[in-house]
C-alpha cells in the first residue's frame, strides 16, 4: 500500500486549485523576468571572434545567417574530450525540434565548443543531431564568456563562473566523485573536463553591429533542460540519487 497521502476527488480538486494559484503566480513572475532580460543594456562586441563550421570559417556575425537574433549554447566539449558532456548532451537532445521553429522566427540557435570541428561532427552524427554546431577552438570566445578556464587559472584559482569569482585552485583530489564520473563518460581526464562549463549567451545584430544581450549559467539553464520540465510534472518528480542520465544511445548498454 502506498505511503503517500491519498484523498477523495473533491479533496484533490481543492488542493489542485490552491496549487493552480501558485502556478499562475510563478508564470506571471517568469513573464516579468523575461521582460527584465529584454531590458538589459546591450554591449557591443568588439572582438572578431572566428569559428569553424560545416560551411567553413565564420565570424560571430556570420552565425546569424540572415536573422537578427542569435542564441549560442556553450556546450561542454573540450579539445581533450572524446564525447560531449552527458548533461549538455541531454539538453541538446531537445534542440533539433526547436531550432527549426526559432529559425523561422528570426532567431538562430547554435552550439559552440572548443573541441575541433571533426570531433563535433562525429559526435553530432552519433547523436543524430542536425542543429548547427561551431568550433571556437583557438580563440577567446569561450574564455571571454566565462565558459572555459585556462590551465593557469585552474592551478591558481581566480576564474569566474555564473558571475562569481572562484578563489581556490582545482586539483583532481578536490573534485567530487560525480565530476570524476561525468568526466569518464566524456572520455576526458577530470582535470581537463572541468576546464569547460555550460552556459547560454544571446546576441543581436543591428546595422551590421553585433551586441551581447544576455548570458546565463548553471541552474539558469534548467528551463532549457527538457527532461526536467517533464519530470517536475511526474508523480515522483526528479526522484534523483546522483547522476542517472546518459548519452541517449547508452541506456541499452547500461540496462544490460
Amino acid at each position: 500500500m502506498t505511503t503517500h497521502k491519498t484523498g477523495t476527488r473533491e479533496q484533490w480538486l481543492a488542493a489542485r486549485l490552491k496549487l493552480l494559484d501558485a502556478e499562475k503566480a510563478l508564470t506571471r513572475q517568469s513573464d516579468e523576468l523575461a521582460r527584465r532580460r529584454q531590458e538589459l543594456p546591450w554591449v557591443r562586441v568588439e572582438k572578431d571572434y572566428r569559428f569553424d563550421t560545416d560551411e567553413g570559417k565564420a565570424s560571430l556575425a556570420d552565425l546569424f545567417q540572415g536573422r537578427s537574433q542569435l542564441l549560442v549554447y556553450h556546450f561542454m566539449f573540450g579539445p581533450d574530450y572524446k564525447a560531449g558532456c552527458i548533461s549538455c548532451s541531454s539538453i541538446a537532445d531537445g534542440f533539433n525540434g526547436i531550432a527549426v521553429h526559432l529559425t523561422n522566427h528570426d532567431v538562430m540557435l547554435w552550439a559552440a565548443s572548443r573541441a575541433p570541428l571533426p570531433k563535433l561532427q562525429a559526435f553530432k552524427q552519433r547523436m543524430g543531431w542536425t542543429f548547427p554546431w561551431a568550433s571556437s577552438q583557438g580563440g577567446d570566445f569561450n574564455y571571454d564568456f566565462n565558459v572555459s578556464i585556462t590551465e593557469e587559472q585552474q592551478r591558481n584559482g581566480g576564474s569566474e563562473y555564473n558571475y562569481r569569482r572562484g578563489g581556490h585552485a582545482m586539483t583532481e583530489t578536490t573534485l567530487p566523485p560525480v565530476v570524476i564520473e561525468n568526466a569518464a563518460r566524456a572520455g576526458a581526464e577530470p582535470i581537463a573536463y572541468v576546464r569547460e562549463r555550460p552556459g547560454l549567451s544571446a546576441f543581436v545584430l543591428e546595422d551590421g553591429v553585433v551586441y551581447h544581450t544576455y548570458s546565463t549559467y548553471a541552474r539558469g539553464l534548467d528551463g532549457l533542460w527538457g527532461m526536467y520540465q517533464w519530470l517536475d510534472r511526474a508523480p515522483k518528480g526528479r526522484n534523483e540519487q546522483g547522476v542517472w542520465w546518459r548519452h541517449h544511445d547508452s541506456y541499452e548498454q547500461v540496462a544490460r
